[in-house]
């Protein structure tokens, strides 16, 4: 039995095609093309059940697959993957076989885990928080988080996430309502926060944001890139839907906020965003239930690790699917249909960042709303559907 097999017999028992238009499309595509054939490709995506639909959509292109070593994975999934052949592999181990003359032709990274390697062709880097890591880059490196294909995962299924894990732990339950007329408090306004914000609105919280506000301002005149969503537009969705915004400089508001809150949740990408003494000693002191849904400690070293759920971790790392696979199909997809291009490019493409071409962040997104379960969803965060998709 093949690699692809083997993946499908897990998968097809478990997701509708619906659940992942988009790399079920990819898949069926190069089935047929083979764009990495005889290519050895390291993904290091987070290692769990509904991220191997991009392991098999890269397997059915000919790639010879290597898994990254993550520190979130399913223990089960690892172990799965190496049952059957599949290296499972740490940064360590492959600057080793680098010493040794065995170089990767494409790393599909995440959070710049293995920015340290030297592939032949280049890198795909799914995170914003990976990006750091590539100023330097000495071969191309797309970005997948610069577009709006990302907003799908981090605007609707990371929110979905945080209150998936909060209901795992006991917190309440949605569809009782318990969420209902809660005072939640979250940390940074971008898109992971935003879309907290947005599902604790659905569920009837009392929502505030914690965010700069001039640089929020500034934001909203300014475009990441030619084919991204307006930055501003994250704080239009929030006026839009009554959620107080508050200034992150006025400490001792701040301070009150989190000693009222029932739930805080800290969303801003930076180390110790909240490493500031007055609202250190209110987080302290608070009830609140707090959490962490970015990659870095974002409450500082004073605040102890028992204090903040999931030990500071991004909280819905606890869950069996942090994000569920409808949210993060066109990410992955978009993910591996960058490699594909990096491949097609190789001779062309210059060193350092690129931004995703146009046409493959609007192919994505008119598979997912025509195919995918989600499609309502995604018109709603676009205000509708894109004139393209017409």
């Amino acid at each position: 039995m093949n690699l692809q097999s083997i993946l499908s017999s897990v998968l097809d028992d478990v997701y509708l095609k619906n659940e992942y238009p988009a790399l079920a499309a990819l898949e069926a595509e190069w089935t047929h093309t083979r764009p990495f054939d005889g290519l050895r490709v390291l993904v290091a995506t987070p290692i769990y059940r509904n991220t191997m639909t991009e392991y098999r959509a890269l397997v059915a292109g000919g790639a010879n697959l290597l898994v990254g070593y993550s520190e979130f994975n399913d223990p089960d999934v690892v172990d799965f993957m190496r049952e059957w052949g599949v290296s499972v592999v740490t940064p360590a181990e492959m600057l080793e076989a680098e010493s040794h003359g065995v170089f990767m032709d494409l790393i599909l990274d995440c959070a710049g885990t293995f920015a340290s390697l030297h592939p032949k062709i280049g890198f795909v880097e799914l995170t914003r928080s990976g990006v750091q890591y590539y100023k330097n880059a000495q071969k191309p490196v797309y970005v997948a988080d610069s577009g709006i294909v990302k907003r799908i995962e981090t605007s609707l299924g990371t929110g979905d996430g945080y209150f998936r894990a909060l209901e795992q732990l006991g917190f309440g339950r949605a569809s009782e309502n318990d969420f209902e007329g809660k005072r939640l408090l979250v940390f940074g306004s971008g898109k992971v926060g935003s879309g907290i914000a947005l599902q604790g609105v659905r569920r009837g919280c009392c929502v505030t944001v914690v965010t700069d506000l001039n640089r929020l301002q500034s934001s909203v005149q300014t475009q990441n890139s030619e084919n991204s969503m307006p930055a501003g537009d994250f704080s239009t969705m929030l006026l839009q839907n009554d959620v107080n915004v508050v200034d992150c400089h006025e400490c001792a508001e701040v301070a009150s906020l989190i000693a009222s809150s029932d739930f805080v949740v800290t969303a801003t990408g930076i180390a110790g965003a909240l490493a500031v003494p007055v609202i250190q000693q209110a987080l302290l002191s608070t009830s609140a239930v707090l959490a962490n849904m970015g990659v870095e400690d974002e409450y500082g070293a004073e605040i102890p690790a028992e204090k903040v759920l999931n030990a500071k971790g991004p909280l819905n790392f606890i869950l069996e699917e942090p994000t569920h696979l409808k949210y993060i199909d066109t990410s992955l997809a978009l993910h591996a249909a960058l490699a594909e291009r990096l491949v097609q490019e190789a001779t062309t493409l210059g060193d350092g960042l690129h931004f995703p071409p146009q046409e493959i962040e609007q192919r994505l997104l008119t598979i997912a709303i025509q195919d995918g379960v989600i499609g309502p969803e995604i018109c709603g965060m676009l205000g509708g559907i894109p004139a393209e998709i017409d």
